[in-house]
């Protein structure tokens, strides 16, 4: 084993979790932004944690509307996960030409994204400075799935989205 710098080693943690983090800003400017760096952090009460750039428009949407939305995005939406992550809401309104369909949420002012693995609505109640990002942490308020959606994409690094693939499965049972 050899000694390497924190950026060499977390380069190795893919292929990892993408979410889609949708959010509103105060004049209805839907935004969706991909993330790596969240997580579910409670189960009682249900908690769900995403770390933003104070940079990112989607940060000052989240602050404006006190919620957010994390989608899990299906396979389909390779394209979109890379527009959405490469255009700034500051911009402009990123979500016609992101493709991405969007419905009513039905406990936060949010939407959902259709086509999506799932959706959990949140409502924040924490966020912590850590360096140069916020973590957001959001009770989940309300969740949805979508049966219809076979699969998620996965983040592999370098702006590459696949599908991960099961190759074998054993399973552990504790002694």
């Amino acid at each position: 084993m050899r000694q390497v710098t924190p950026q060499e080693a977390l380069s190795r943690k893919y292929p990892e979790w993408i979410v889609l983090v949708v959010s509103c800003a105060a004049n209805g400017q839907v935004n969706v932004m991909p993330a790596g760096w969240s997580m579910v952090c409670s189960a009682k009460p249900p908690l769900y944690a995403v770390s933003v750039s104070p940079k990112r428009f989607t940060h000052k949407a989240i602050l404006d509307s006190r919620a957010f939305v994390i989608a899990a995005p299906g396979p389909d939406m390779g394209e979109a996960v890379w527009y959405t992550g490469n255009h700034s809401g500051y911009d402009g309104d990123k979500m016609p030409a992101s493709g991405l369909k969007t419905r009513p949420g039905t406990a936060t002012p949010v939407p959902l994204i259709e086509g999506a693995v799932f959706n959990l609505e949140c409502r924040l109640v924490q966020q912590v400075e850590t360096g140069d990002h916020t973590v957001f942490v959001g009770e989940i308020v309300a969740a949805h799935v979508d049966d219809s959606v076979e699969g998620r994409l996965m983040n592999f690094g370098d702006g590459i989205y696949g599908l991960a693939q099961l190759v074998e499965s054993t399973r552990y049972e504790a002694k």
